[in-house]
């Protein structure tokens, strides 16, 4: 890999999800899959970093107008390190890729999970 390395796992908070708590009670399958898969497994990989992982799901979520699920991944990327700044400027580039409407839905739900400034 050239430039610098990418924090392994050992070098960062350890991703935990909430699927058991969110919706243990009516898919405990899919929970089991969230928290032991997603999270414990694929969010805590070496390769990228917890920052970079949030960047990418935030913009997936804008892509697909995924506007429930970008809630809780908004407030994971600021824990992870990505700034509201960064957070509202990769919604405005995704404008012109993903599509002006789904765009104006994620700003809209960044300003209730981020506040406006």
């Amino acid at each position: 890999m050239s430039g610098p390395e990418r924090p392994g796992a050992s070098e960062q908070p350890r991703q935990v999800g909430g699927g058991r708590a969110g919706i243990g009670d009516i898919a405990p399958k899919l929970a089991e899959l969230t928290d032991d898969v997603l999270f414990a497994d694929v969010w805590n990989r070496d390769g990228l970093s917890a920052r970079d992982r949030s960047l990418v799901t935030v913009a997936a979520l804008v892509t697909g107008g995924d506007a429930a699920q970008l809630r809780f991944h908004l407030g994971r990327a600021v824990e992870n390190g990505v700034s509201r700044i960064e957070l509202i400027e990769a919604i405005t580039h995704l404008a012109f890729y993903a599509g002006w409407p789904k765009a104006m839905t994620a700003l809209g739900v960044a300003r209730e999970v981020l506040g406006a400034d």
